[in-house]
C-alpha cells in the first residue's frame, strides 16, 4: 500500500466510495496538515466555543498559513493550473465541516461568497488589490447581501439604496445575517442604484462613519459563527470602492452558484462529523449491559447515515468534476445543496436520537453541534424550497416563483 493509500484511509475511513483517491498526492499532504491542525490546536475547546458563541482564538490565522490557495502543494502535477483543483476544495470544506459546521461556514464565507465577489466582481485593479490580500488572510471579508425584510427574495426586494453625489456614493439601508462582518477588514456591500434600479456593490469598511455593527444573539445554530446587523446612515465610498463589474442580478447570481457547491460540500462535512460523533458515542456508551453499537436498531441507523454520506460525497465529486470543467449550472448546484441539507438533517437527527438525552448536551458531546448547525444548513444560501423551484423551472419550463 502507499503511504497516499494509507494516509487516505486513516484520514477519511468513511469515504467507502474511494472518491478520494482522485486526489494528488500534494493535495493529501495539504488535507493532513489541516487536520492536524484541527485536531491539535482546536479540538480540545471545540463544543465550549461553541455553547459560549465564540470564535477559537487563531482560527483564521491557522488556516492563512496553510496557503490553501496558492500552497505549492496543490499545483505538483498540475503545472499550467491557476487555482487549486475542485476536488481538493471539496475535501478542504468537506474537512473542516466534518470538524464543526460553523468554522467551514465562516470561512466559506470569507472564501466563497465574500473573496468571489472581490474575484468576479472588480475590475482588474480592484483585484490586484484584494484578492491576493484575501487569499492570504492578510484582509478578511464577508458578504452583505441579505436585508432584513429580504432572504431568497433579495433579487428584487433590495431596499439598500446608493445615490451618486458628486463624486461619492451616498448609501442608507441595512443587511442582515451578515456572517463575520464584525472581524471583517473589507465589506462588499450590495445596494440598488437609485438612478437606475440596478445592483451595484461597494467596498464598505467597518470603521467608516454611519456604519453601525450589532452581532446577533440567542441563535440555536452556528453559535461560533458572528452574524451581524449592519445598519447604514449617510455612509459615503468613493467611485473607485464601487467594484465595477457588478451592474446587474445575474452578476450577483454568478457569485451565489459559484458557491452553493460549496454549501453542499459543507453539508456532506457536517454529515461526516454527525457519523464519527454517533460512533464515538455508541462504542463507549453502555445499555442494558453492553455497548450501543451492539444494538441492530442502532446499528441500521448508523448504516443509514453512512449511506446518505456516500451519495451525497458522489454528488460532491460529480459537482467538482463539472466545476472543473467551469460548468456552474444552477440546477445542479441547487439539486446537490437541496439534497444534502436534507440528508444532513435527516442524518443529524438519527444520531441525535442514538445519543439520548446526552445528546442535547452542546458543551458535552460534538452531536449536539452537528445536529443544531443542520438545522442552519438547511436554509442558507437558498431555502430548501427556493432551490426546489430553481429544480422545478428547468423541468417544467413555468416559474412558480411569486
Amino acid at each position: 500500500m502507499s503511504n497516499k493509500e494509507e494516509v487516505l484511509k486513516e484520514l477519511y475511513p468513511e469515504d467507502i466510495m474511494n472518491i478520494s483517491k482522485g486526489l494528488t498526492d500534494g493535495e493529501v499532504k495539504l488535507l493532513k496538515q489541516l487536520d492536524d491542525v484541527l485536531e491539535s490546536k482546536f479540538r480540545k475547546d471545540i463544543n465550549r466555543h461553541w455553547a459560549d458563541a465564540t470564535i477559537p482564538e487563531g482560527f483564521f490565522e491557522e488556516m492563512g498559513k496553510l496557503q490553501y490557495f496558492t500552497n505549492p502543494l496543490l499545483y505538483e502535477g498540475r503545472e499550467g493550473a491557476k487555482t487549486p483543483s475542485q476536488l481538493f476544495q471539496f475535501f478542504m470544506s468537506y474537512t473542516i465541516g466534518r470538524f464543526d459546521v460553523s468554522l467551514i461556514t465562516l470561512l466559506g464565507v470569507h472564501q466563497g461568497l465574500g473573496h468571489n465577489t472581490f474575484l468576479f466582481g472588480g475590475s482588474k485593479e480592484q483585484v490586484a488589490k484584494y484578492v491576493p490580500k484575501l487569499q492570504s488572510h492578510e484582509l478578511r471579508t464577508c458578504f452583505a447581501l441579505t436585508e432584513p425584510d429580504h432572504g431568497s427574495d433579495v433579487a428584487g426586494g433590495l431596499e439598500t439604496i446608493a445615490e451618486k453625489k458628486g463624486d461619492k456614493w451616498v448609501i442608507n439601508g441595512s443587511k442582515k445575517w451578515i456572517g463575520g462582518a464584525n472581524v471583517a477588514d473589507v465589506i462588499p456591500v450590495f445596494a440598488v442604484n437609485k438612478e437606475t434600479g440596478k445592483p451595484v456593490c461597494f467596498v464598505v469598511r467597518p470603521e467608516q462613519d454611519g456604519v453601525d455593527i450589532d452581532v446577533l444573539q440567542d441563535k440555536i445554530a452556528l453559535r461560533i459563527v458572528p452574524n451581524a446587523l449592519i445598519t447604514l446612515k449617510d455612509v459615503e465610498v468613493s467611485e473607485e470602492d464601487r467594484l465595477q463589474n457588478i451592474n446587474s442580478f445575474k452578476d450577483i447570481a454568478k457569485i451565489l452558484y459559484s458557491t452553493r457547491a460549496g454549501v453542499a460540500y459543507m453539508a456532506t462535512g457536517g454529515m461526516a462529523g454527525t457519523l464519527r460523533a454517533t460512533l464515538d458515542y455508541v462504542k463507549q456508551r453502555k445499555q442494558f449491559g453492553k455497548p450501543l453499537s451492539n444494538y441492530q436498531l442502532v446499528q441500521e441507523k448508523l448504516a443509514m447515515i453512512q449511506g446518505n454520506l456516500a451519495q451525497a460525497m458522489s454528488t460532491c465529486a460529480a459537482l467538482a468534476r463539472m466545476q472543473e470543467h467551469g460548468e456552474y449550472d444552477e440546477v445542479a448546484t441547487s439539486a446537490a445543496k437541496m439534497m444534502n441539507a436534507l440528508r444532513f438533517r435527516e442524518s443529524a437527527a438519527m444520531g441525535r436520537g442514538i445519543t439520548g438525552g446526552n445528546g442535547i448536551l452542546a458543551g458535552e458531546y460534538d452531536i449536539a453541534r452537528f445536529f443544531s448547525d443542520a438545522e442552519a444548513v438547511y436554509t442558507y444560501e437558498g431555502t430548501h424550497e427556493i432551490n426546489a423551484l430553481v429544480i422545478g423551472r428547468a423541468l417544467t419550463g413555468d416559474s412558480a416563483f411569486v
